[in-house]
């Protein structure tokens, strides 16, 4: 097959493996990624993932702050096609409209189901029970150009954000690497969504992260799974704030007020919902390290915790 000429566009670790599937095969001649803003601990600038990546295989780095004024570069680079994953930013129509092949986009859904930034997050804290990655055409719309080619994937019930996008983030790679000679040869298929069946996944708030323990445990369960490991999930303890990075259902009940801690043992922190007691097992408190609850009760007076409430 001939070497088209690919440029990708995305930033976050979610996107790797499908830069790594392109370099492989196609000729990449640029990668279009956010500018880095994350800091390690002594504040330093981290390069972004793909970054990283493009930079390992001598590919040239663009990462525009504002791309709907700064795209002259993609332009002046006449792609056969752009391919872009996670990448952060809208696209304007004079870069849509620029490849030979067109813009392609790899969104972690099945499409028209949870358009936006976040789907992977609110498939989990939904508890569906699948999701999936759709090719599609990138138009004006957020996520709602036609589909192109879609792939399901189980969500079990052990899966977290991590596991979730680790599967995820190989099936997008798989699926594209099958679907870009169908395109370049025009026998691909398009599909148009069907508006009616449109769902959102926004990007995450601050507050929808926090655990509201007046809900069952069964939908905490599925906001601390969805959240792991970043951004996290919290509550409030004596107004520290804890992060809860995994938890177990349980099938006992209790009448006291919801958030209250129950009991702690080397298996988790049970508290009190409005239906059944939920056991934390992985957690972090503010200005301490992450740990497993068995690892945090060696260092407290369990009995000054007990009856305490999270809010």
């Amino acid at each position: 097959m001939e070497k088209i000429k690919v440029i990708f566009m995305g930033t976050p670790n979610f996107a790797v493996p499908i830069l790594e599937s392109l370099i492989k095969e196609y000729n990449v001649i640029l990668v279009v990624s956010q500018p880095d803003r994350e800091k390690d601990r002594k504040g330093n600038l981290l390069e972004t993932p793909i970054k990283k990546i493009a930079q390992d295989h001598n590919i040239k780095v663009f990462q525009p702050s504002k791309i709907k004024d700064e795209y002259q570069e993609i332009i002046a680079l006449k792609p056969d096609i752009i391919i872009t994953c996670a990448y952060g930013q809208i696209i304007p129509k004079v870069i849509l409209d620029c490849p030979k092949y067109g813009c392609i986009n790899v969104h972690g859904s099945l499409l028209p189901k949870l358009r936006g930034g976040a789907p992977i997050h609110h498939a989990i804290i939904n508890g569906d029970k699948k999701t999936g990655i759709t090719i599609m055409y990138m138009d004006q719309k957020m996520d709602a150009g036609d589909i192109i080619s879609q792939k399901e994937i189980l969500i079990n019930d052990d899966d977290n954000l991590d596991s979730l996008y680790l599967k995820m983030s190989k099936l997008g790679a798989e699926l594209l690497m099958k679907t870009i000679p169908l395109i370049i040869s025009g026998k691909n298929s398009r599909i148009k969504q069907n508006e009616n069946e449109v769902t959102f996944g926004y990007n995450i708030t601050k507050e929808e992260e926090k655990i509201d323990f007046h809900k069952s445990s069964k939908n905490i369960h599925n906001l601390i799974r969805g959240l792991s490991s970043t951004p996290g999930a919290y509550c409030f303890i004596d107004n520290k704030r804890m992060k809860v990075y995994s938890s177990q259902l349980t099938d006992k009940k209790s009448s006291q007020e919801e958030g209250t801690i129950l009991n702690i043992d080397d298996d988790g922190i049970y508290v009190s919902t409005c239906d059944n007691i939920i056991r934390l097992t992985e957690i972090k408190l503010e200005g301490k390290k992450r740990c497993t609850v068995k690892e945090f009760k060696n260092g407290i007076n369990i009995k000054e915790y007990i009856g305490k409430v999270l809010k």
